[in-house]
């Protein structure tokens, strides 16, 4: 398929942006929300305002309320949302939750929430201080007509605010998904504020009940529902990533434009100018990266884990770039709160470890490749 958006997916990207450039503006959400110390870290008004325009159903299927579009879609509203730094749970609830709940019957409980805006998804996967999905020690064990779930999970993005989180745990049979609610018995849940001033959180579940209707698909099965969440979620993060990259770009180029120094916009010195045109062609690789595996997920195509891959690392080593050179070609001013320059290096260095950083990603994808 060609790397580029045809007419209707052009018309979605005009509409988000549009939209996000109003309502998710830095100054109107991160700042304010920032400022204001919100327990959660985004807006619950703008989460509402996503459902109205139709965003939260994306890849929910008409049949179940949604639009019935796919990965690429999502990305184009991921990209906007990077691109104004906007802070909302939807890469957790609307994107990875959904993919992991697609045929199963929890469905029918979760998607009308998500649709309507009223509900928040999380993802309970990690353990320790980096993401290894393949590590997994929480264990379930079979209780009466459920399970019991003991152990810890941390840098659960918008884990304090879900009201249901996809947590996956071991169990005799195998890897095993549930989804948990929040209002759980034995549930501890600690808001931790992130670098990016969004709110995750460390959850501790001490012998926590579960009916078997809170297994996503079958128990044991629960490698093939991670992978359809984590594909999802890498897909829309390298997406979400490339968006940073492109906001920060823009604005450093507005200031190239701007900036004088010994009586000439510094935007005229060549060195600078080299620099920023390394810089767009990373940025337009990343893109295209990410593109190739939303189309591939769209495909189902066996090819699109290793893609996935390539994407995630792609985007998070352009948008690494991005924000650094931003903040070294502001200067010293870079540095302050006063610009928001800074808040797109925050922001990339979360969403750079959310699902795996680069590292991580070119050694699954070398590991795929049987090296």
């Amino acid at each position: 398929m060609p790397l580029y958006l045809n007419d209707d997916q052009a018309m979605l990207r005009d509409s988000a942006r549009d939209f996000l450039a109003a309502e998710g503006s830095i100054a109107k959400q991160l700042r304010h929300w920032r400022d204001k110390q919100c327990k959660d870290g985004f807006g619950h008004g703008l989460w509402k305002q996503f459902a109205e325009m139709g965003f939260t159903g994306i890849l929910i299927d008409e049949a179940d309320g949604g639009l019935g579009l796919g990965h690429v879609e999502a990305g184009i509203v991921l990209e906007e949302i990077g691109r104004n730094l906007t802070p909302s749970p939807f890469l957790t609830s609307a994107i990875a939750f959904v993919a992991a709940l697609k045929g199963t019957k929890l469905r029918e409980l979760w998607y009308p929430g998500i649709l309507s805006g009223d509900a928040v998804a999380a993802l309970a996967i990690d353990e320790g201080p980096k993401h290894r999905p393949e590590s997994i020690a929480m264990r379930a064990e079979r209780s009466g007509n459920g399970f019991s779930l003991s152990g810890k999970k941390q840098f659960v993005v918008h884990g304090a605010s879900a009201d249901v989180t996809l947590v996956a745990a071991a169990t005799d049979e195998g890897l095993t998904l549930f989804a948990v609610e929040r209002d759980a018995k034995g549930l501890d849940v600690e808001g931790v504020r992130l670098a990016d001033s969004g709110v995750g959180a460390r959850m501790s579940f001490d012998k926590v009940e579960v009916d078997a209707d809170a297994v996503v698909g079958e128990v044991g099965g629960g490698e093939a529902v991670l992978s359809r969440a984590l594909n999802a979620g890498r897909t829309g993060a390298a997406a979400e990533l490339v968006g940073i990259g492109a906001g920060s770009m823009d604005m450093t180029v507005d200031y190239l434009k701007q900036r004088k120094q010994f009586g000439r916009l510094i935007g005229e010195f060549q060195a600078l100018q080299f620099r920023a045109a390394h810089l767009y062609s990373e940025l337009e690789i990343a893109r295209a990266a990410a593109m190739k595996a939303q189309q591939l997920l769209d495909e189902e195509s066996p090819d699109a884990e290793a893609m996935v891959s390539v994407a995630k690392a792609k985007a998070g080593r352009a948008s690494q770039l991005a924000v650094q050179e931003g903040v070294q070609m502001h200067g010293g001013i870079g540095m302050t709160d006063e610009y928001d320059i800074g808040l797109y290096m925050k922001r990339d260095r979360v969403l750079n470890e959310l699902f795996g950083d680069p590292a991580f990603h070119a050694d699954k994808l070398a590991r795929m490749k049987g090296y």
